[in-house]
């Protein structure tokens, strides 16, 4: 099985599967002006209310217009964002609220039901403690890929040209951050999902998946330079690869599998987190066999000396 021969078209897939999601983060961004994704209370600041209903429940407008009539220039929570949870219950995002607004809009919501309201849950985070959060967020993806980057330096500082191993991984593992990124762009676009903690959580847990399945084939790499010293180095990668490939699909379909039926019978408050979790990991398997490997191996062929121009035909006698 020669795996390394195709690696262009590996990379080729990882751009046609990227570059839809960044359209869709630019769209976002040029739309709203507030950035790529649309971004939940926890990163952006605002209130969430989940609310369950004893009777009926009243339509999205009129939870709407309930907002409207109690929003004021100093407690301004009109256009509030409206998702069902399951048939009695609703998730309702808007601007940051105090705990005497919130009792009136939830009066205000059991008298036109005619039935009590339960509140499920009630969160409330200014912009400044948001904006804190989402710098934070960054930060704590960019001191991972460095802490990525040293480990593997060191632990493969016995193999020649050991940069490479951690530079390889490193962008496998940002190939994964875009393929997240843009899943959840579309998402967010079609679905009106928010990126929060969770999905935060979800990202760093894909980061670590994603590395650990690419030191796993790097290992073995290590392992067979010393033992195939004289072969070619494309065709010890391609071999290396092929023994790792068993265990890693076998590893991450486990997880996947384990995955989806959450997504099917774990409910709606963790659905999001699970699918996102299920597109990075299913990426990560890609990247450190199709991704990550190759990079090697165009690494220590230099072949960008050939992207632009023809290679030089032999000269026949």
């Amino acid at each position: 099985m020669n795996i390394i021969k195709n690696r262009y078209w590996y990379f080729l897939i990882s751009l046609i599967v990227i570059i839809p999601g960044i359209i869709f983060m630019v769209m976002h961004w040029v739309d709203t002006q507030e950035g790529p994704l649309s971004l939940g209370i926890d990163f952006k600041g605002g209130a969430l209310l989940e609310v369950q209903f004893a009777g009926n429940r009243p339509a999205p407008s009129d939870i709407a217009a309930i907002y409207s009539q109690l929003s004021t220039p100093t407690q301004s929570i009109s256009d509030p964002v409206v998702q069902p949870l399951g048939d009695t219950a609703y998730s309702i995002r808007s601007k940051q609220m105090d705990d005497p607004t919130k009792a009136k809009v939830v009066a205000a919501m059991q008298a036109k039901s005619g039935s009590p309201v339960t509140v499920l849950n009630f969160t409330s985070v200014s912009p400044s403690i948001g904006q804190e959060v989402t710098q934070a967020a960054g930060i704590a993806i960019l001191m991972a890929a460095a802490a990525i980057l040293f480990y593997i330096w060191f632990a493969f500082r016995g193999v020649e040209h050991s940069f490479r191993y951690g530079t390889a991984a490193i962008i496998a593992m940002f190939h994964d951050v875009f393929v997240v990124l843009g899943v959840e762009a579309m998402l967010g676009y079609f679905l009106h999902w928010e990126a929060d903690a969770l999905f935060l959580t979800a990202l760093l847990t894909v980061i670590g998946f994603s590395v650990h399945d690419t030191i796993v084939v790097f290992d073995r790499i290590r392992e067979n330079s010393n033992i195939y010293r004289r072969l070619e180095y494309e065709k010890m990668v391609n071999h290396s690869i092929v023994q790792t490939l068993a265990r890693s699909i076998n590893t991450q379909l486990t997880v996947m599998f384990t995955l989806f039926a959450l997504a099917l019978f774990g409910g709606d408050t963790i659905r999001h987190f699970v699918i996102i979790l299920l597109v990075g990991i299913f990426s990560g398997t890609y990247s450190s066999i199709f991704n990550a490997s190759p990079i090697l191996v165009v690494w220590e062929n230099r072949e960008w000396r050939y992207w632009f121009r023809p290679r030089e035909k032999p000269v026949t006698a």
